[in-house]
């Protein structure tokens, strides 16, 4: 009988579990792994929904029994992967129609604003320091006025290559990966937490390929110039509150975690992500298993 594990697991990472973790900080010193982790979690949550009802098939086969002698089972089985599919794919369409409305109408509107010599970037004429990025095919960098009156050079070149790190790893799909999920999760479930920490390592790598540019002290400087700056929804944006850019100038470079490497802890946080993903796909495949043998 697979159909409880498999519930109570589903159940357990989508929403405990992620409680848990995002009150271990420590993941996001390597946040590259802490990202695999935090999505095969997810993964791992959806598969384990899905695969419930699959699963009782053999249990019936095996057991030669009609389907109504288990008609509650089938029924629970059933209620679980189908609410979840149908979820998903509602929050799908909602959260992916909503943020491609918002940032096409934001572009269309920041070409028609802002002044542009480069094909990517726009300049608004704002005083206050923004700089966000509107993802997608025809992407945009933009900046305001006010961001290149104040930070020099070195830190300017920061933010660009900041907000660049995010249009070339395409952390807009991560971010609506997790929004999606999120938004089908019922409410009493969400984990806000969880997912404010998937926007900080984003940000933290962002902020690293920035160092690899620019080095870590202007890059400091930028992120304390920028924070509290607004961000317009559908984009991702290099400000946010005082206390969020406190804990990504420290996360900037990479220190030991747990006392281990980095590489050393990342490799074991990269095989946890895999052994996530494998148990719900190894407890499915036992649930078929036994009914072949049988």
């Amino acid at each position: 009988m697979y159909i409880l594990p498999l519930a109570l697991l589903a159940v357990a990472l989508a929403w405990p579990v992620p409680r848990l973790m995002a009150g271990f900080t420590s993941f996001r010193r390597a946040p590259r792994a802490a990202l695999a982790v935090w999505q095969s979690m997810t993964v791992a949550a959806l598969l384990a929904a899905l695969f419930t009802a699959p699963v009782a098939v053999p249990f019936i086969v095996r057991q030669q029994s009609r389907i109504t002698d288990y008609l509650g089972l089938v029924a629970l089985a059933g209620a679980i992967s189908g609410l979840v599919l149908a979820r998903l794919l509602v929050a799908a369409h909602r959260v992916g129609h909503n943020l491609r409305v918002l940032r096409r109408r934001h572009r269309e509107l920041i070409d028609v604003l802002a002044a542009h010599d480069d094909p990517h970037l726009r300049v608004i004429e704002h005083p206050t320091p923004t700089a966000y990025c509107l993802p997608g095919l025809s992407r945009r960098v933009v900046l305001s006025q006010g961001t290149i009156d104040r930070l020099p050079p070195d830190e300017l070149e920061a933010v660009l290559a900041h907000e660049r790190a995010h249009l070339a790893a395409r952390h807009d799909l991560i971010l609506e990966f997790f929004s999606v999920v999120h938004e089908a999760v019922p409410p009493f479930a969400r984990s806000d937490a969880a997912l404010r920490e998937v926007h900080l390592l984003i940000e933290v790598l962002a902020d690293r390929a920035a160092v690899r540019e620019v080095g870590i002290v202007p890059t400091a400087r930028a992120i304390v110039g920028m924070a509290g700056g607004p961000s317009p929804a559908g984009s991702i944006a290099m400000s946010g509150a005082a206390s969020v850019a406190k804990v990504r100038i420290s996360l900037l470079e990479p220190t030991r975690i747990w006392g281990l490497p980095v590489p050393v802890a990342s490799a074991l946080m990269y095989l946890f992500a895999v052994l996530l993903v494998a148990l719900p796909i190894m407890l499915l495949s036992m649930a078929f298993a036994g009914f072949l043998v049988t």
